[in-house]
Formats: C-alpha cells, sequence, structure tokens
C-alpha cells in the first residue's frame, strides 16, 4: 500500500475533502497510473450529490490522463512509462455483451469497494467509484480501461476523450449511426453536446440543429459545427428545429443533458423514421411521458446509449488521429484549469453551466 492524496466525498451534497488515502499495488490485469490530469464531468458531481446512490466515502473522478508507474501480472501491451487515457470501462472481454462488441454495457460486476484498490489512512472501506477513483495523483485500474496516446499530447487535452469526447461523438457514429445527408438535432451545447454536434459533423450530417438555453452556447455550438442554433426556452421550439432543416423533423436527436424537459421533448423533433439517442442522465426515479402510438405510427425510435456505445481500443485512436488532423477540437472544449486543493471551486464553477470543461491538473 502506498499513500496517496485524493479529493474524498464524506457526505452527499457536501464538499470533497482532500486527504491522505491508501492506495494498493496493481493486481493480475492492472496497471497503476500516476496522473496529470483529470477533468471534472457533470457524473461525477451528480454522485457526489447522491443522484444515484453508492457507497460512502467515495473517490470520483474518471476522466483521466497520465503515465504507467507500476504493472501487474498478465498485462499485455503496456509497460512502465507509457502515456494513457483512463476510463471508467471495465469490460471483462469475455461476457455476452462484451463478446458482442458492446463493452460499455459489460455484465460482470464491479465493487469498488470490496474489490478496489483504495482505503482510507486507517484501513477502512473506501469506494474506488466508477471503478476508476480519478480525483487522486494515481489510479489502479484494469488493462482494458486504457488506451496509449502519443507522448506529445498534452495530458489535459487527453483527459477529456476519456468519457465526453467518446459519450458525445460515439453517440453520433455508433448509437445514431449517422449517414451522409442526414439531419440532426442535438439537445444541450454543453461538453458532450458539443462532442455530439462534432460527431455528426464527423459523419457527415447535412444540417446540425443545436437547441440550448443560452444563446452564448448555441454561438458557441456553431464553431464545433451546429449549422443552426434553437433556444430552448422559447414556445414550441421544436418547430424552429422543423425550419431550420428545411420544413421537416430530424433523422436523429441527440439528448445530451439529463433534464428531464428535454426528454419530454425529444420526440417532438424527430421526422418519420427518425431516432431518439439518450445519452444524458437524469437522476434517478425522474420520469418522461411519451405518447407511443404516434412513435409507432410513423417508425420512430428510442434507444439508450452509454460512453457512446465505443469500444475504446479501437475509438480512441481513430479519435486522437482526427485531432492530430485538426478535425476534432479538444483544446477548445478546456474552460479552466484547476489545482486538486481547487476542485470544490472547479466543481461550482461547472455547476453554473457555463464550463465546457474543467480541468484538476497534478503536479502544476
Amino acid at each position: 500500500m502506498q499513500t496517496i492524496k485524493a479529493a474524498v466525498c464524506h457526505a452527499f451534497g457536501s464538499p470533497l475533502v482532500i486527504e491522505e488515502i491508501q492506495l494498493a499495488a496493481p493486481r493480475m490485469g492492472e496497471v497503476e497510473v500516476t496522473l496529470d490530469a483529470v477533468a471534472i464531468c457533470h457524473s461525477d458531481i451528480s454522485y457526489a450529490e447522491g443522484a444515484w446512490g453508492g457507497h460512502l466515502p467515495a473517490v470520483y473522478g474518471h476522466e483521466a490522463a497520465g503515465t504507467i508507474t507500476a504493472v501487474g501480472g498478465g498485462v499485455n501491451g503496456f509497460e512502465e512509462g507509457d502515456c494513457v487515457v483512463v476510463t471508467l470501462i471495465r469490460a471483462c472481454g469475455t461476457c455476452p455483451s462484451c463478446a458482442g462488441g458492446k463493452p460499455t454495457i459489460c455484465e460482470t460486476p464491479y465493487d469498488g469497494v470490496k474489490n478496489g484498490p483504495l482505503t482510507t489512512a486507517d484501513g477502512g472501506p473506501l469506494e474506488q467509484a466508477m471503478a476508476c477513483g480519478a480525483f487522486a495523483e494515481k489510479v489502479v485500474v484494469d488493462q482494458r480501461q486504457i488506451v496509449k496516446i502519443p507522448d506529445t499530447m498534452a495530458k489535459d487535452v487527453a483527459s477529456l476523450i476519456s468519457c465526453g469526447v467518446i459519450t458525445g461523438v460515439g453517440a453520433a457514429v455508433n448509437a445514431a449511426g449517422l449517414r451522409p445527408g442526414q439531419d440532426v438535432v442535438v439537445i444541450g451545447a454543453g461538453g458532450v453536446g458539443l462532442n455530439a454536434i462534432q460527431g455528426a459533423r464527423i459523419a457527415g450530417a447535412r444540417r446540425i440543429v443545436a437547441v440550448d438555453m443560452s444563446e452564448e452556447k448555441l454561438e458557441v455550438a456553431k464553431e464545433f459545427g451546429a449549422t443552426h442554433g434553437v433556444l430552448a426556452s422559447q414556445a414550441s421550439p421544436w418547430r424552429a428545429a422543423y425550419k431550420a432543416l428545411g420544413g421537416k423533423g430530424a433523422d436523429a436527436v441527440l439528448v445530451t443533458v439529463g433534464a428531464i424537459p428535454a426528454y419530454d421533448q425529444a420526440v417532438r423533433y424527430l421526422g418519420r423514421g427518425g431516432k431518439a439517442v439518450m445519452i444524458g442522465m437524469p437522476h434517478s426515479g425522474q420520469k418522461a411521458e411519451y405518447e407511443p402510438v404516434v412513435m409507432a405510427a410513423i417508425g420512430q425510435g428510442m434507444v439508450g446509449s452509454k460512453m457512446g456505445d465505443v469500444v475504446i481500443q479501437r475509438d480512441i485512436p481513430w479519435m486522437i488521429d482526427l485531432y492530430d488532423q485538426g478535425r476534432l477540437k479538444l483544446d477548445e472544449l478546456i474552460s479552466g484549469r484547476w489545482r486538486l486543493d481547487q476542485i470544490n471551486e472547479a466543481i461550482a464553477d461547472t455547476k453554473t453551466g457555463s464550463a465546457r470543461r474543467n480541468v484538476i491538473l497534478f503536479n502544476h
């Protein structure tokens, strides 16, 4: 066991506490990664507020990048010194979902308390939340959770790929299965929404309508590829989207926020045969309403998308390649850089809704 610093959640809705914790050495198939950067995702905030339950105390954080500093037995293709991104996708590789090419919905459970590498300073239970626990100086994760990145790639930029980028781009490319010439509506122009817009552009969408409550964010959306912007606060915003799409509904609507009004309205943006992709995660127990007879009559559908339905070993390398070519914006997604001891300030800034992604930097 070694001692590291981490931001620990002791009570839902309370500020995180920077303290020393214990980290176990990597076991079979695991690696230790010393982190350079971890981005703050709204999922971390929702968990820390108790939206989806979970064990406390816990260490959240799951969008990270760093360098491998220890390797357990049975690890293939990685060695100390490798630069990697760290994701929350801890896939077993052998269950029906993994074998069927859907590792984001792996069926093998992982207990981040009993089987995780973390304990409190005095040896008490501490959850490695989301199989990652990256609001800390180091993590120990399964080798299937990491992907190598170029040594020259900035870690703060690389960390964004671990969740926000693959979730948004993957939702457009993998879950929606967009084809060139199709029309798309993206509800929410935050971090994931901007990446969904990028994904739609990369997939060759004809028109991309961004929907958001903020005029400023709609303007930013156009920088990332949106062709039109619609204010969600106006009466019947889907009518404005129809107009932008030439008088018809969208082939796909990507809901990137966890707000119930967005889900209630999502299918209204759809055209015949269109599909709503559910990405943003409302709090447990919240419900949306639909009129299924309409959807059935005109062949519409709904599908959930976890982490963009990605296979990280396949999808992250091509996204990095697009970034290198200047075809995928990453640097522009970072709105602030903070130290670990400023994490509560960074979370507060993220909750205002104005931040794209705030990143915690270590050893800076």
